[in-house]
């Protein structure tokens, strides 16, 4: 695919709910768990009606992967990704440049359908527009694949809407993932409709951004594999509903679901929050695994609040989890 074919591409395939995947590691040698990776994404995309997949993020804890762990975790999501007629974005975050487009060639050459580039921490930088446009400039430059920016206040900073709307006259800058206040993400899509696919991560926001905003895509967290079970598919229910514009029978399948991000909000600590999803993941089933250093594991007291506020959530579980 060329470059200027990049913003076509996305507007017909990034569409509909996409998760960002925590990655399993091994307790004990923290190995990364290949086998549960691939049976978490066959879950996702075949019971779950996930149409898309976000890889080696901030969830994933790419921070801690090493360059060769986050390009087999790429090889990994695609061919699974295949099976199942998904899709897949791929996360080239780094601070270091060379880095960004290495992982952003190998995705591309392994045949993911779209990268993700997090704006970078810039030392001392005051004056930053000129550095980020050049900066994925360069980026697009070196590859055809369609990137999505992603920018979040982890970087010290937030894109304003008219930097990233000149940022998306680049020809294969096909999308955002735009984690700031809700009317800095209402003016960004209205001033790129047909040139930039907006999104961000708030499951919580995501009907009122279907309905009210037009949008295509939930990019990207958790919730799609948290909040839902192959009994209890709620939050692609409602999706489904706001596309076919049944507002108010979305709107109360949404209203339904309350409970469950209750019991995750509640119960996550907050210095805790990748061992704490994949504890839920546990809960339901699905490989949760181990975390990296540095981030912590659950202690007991916390495991027993997360059980306790699970089981009276009222998700469906499978009988087989259940039991």
């Amino acid at each position: 695919m060329r470059a200027t074919q990049a913003k076509d591409y996305a507007a017909r395939h990034l569409r509909g709910i996409w998760a960002a995947a925590l990655m399993p590691f091994r307790p004990g040698d923290l190995a990364m768990d290949e086998a549960g990776f691939r049976s978490n994404l066959a879950h996702w995309f075949g019971e779950l009606g996930i149409d898309g997949v976000f890889v080696s993020g901030k969830q994933g804890e790419f921070f801690s992967m090493s360059l060769a762990e986050r390009k087999r975790s790429f090889e990994i999501a695609v061919e699974v990704a295949r099976e199942f007629g998904a899709r897949t974005i791929m996360s080239a975050s780094d601070q270091n440049m060379d880095t960004v487009i290495e992982l952003a060639r190998h995705a591309e050459g392994v045949g993911a359908d779209f990268v993700v580039v997090h704006a970078p921490v810039l030392h001392f930088v005051q004056d930053r527009d000129e550095v980020l446009y050049a900066y994925y400039r360069r980026i697009a430059e070196s590859v055809s694949i369609g990137i999505c920016m992603w920018s979040h206040p982890d970087s010290g900073y937030l894109m304003s809407p008219q930097l990233c709307a000149r940022i998306a006259e680049i020809p294969n800058i096909v999308g955002i993932k735009y984690s700031v206040p809700r009317p800095m993400y209402a003016e960004l899509t209205e001033m790129t409709r047909g040139r930039l696919i907006v999104s961000t991560a708030s499951e919580e926001e995501w009907l009122d951004n279907i309905l009210e905003l037009g949008w295509q895509v939930y990019l990207c967290s958790s919730p799609p594999y948290l909040l839902q079970t192959a009994l209890d598919r709620r939050m692609r229910q409602y999706t489904d509903l706001a596309f076919a514009g049944r507002a108010e029978e979305a709107r109360a399948v949404w209203r339904s679901l309350e409970p469950v991000r209750a019991a995750l909000k509640s119960t996550r600590p907050g210095a805790k929050p990748h061992a704490h999803q994949k504890y839920w993941q546990s809960l339901l089933g699905q490989v949760g695994g181990a975390v990296r250093p540095p981030m912590l594991e659950l202690t007991e007291a916390e495991r027993a609040a997360t059980r306790a506020a699970f089981a009276a959530c009222g998700l469906k579980l499978p009988q087989e989890v259940a039991a």
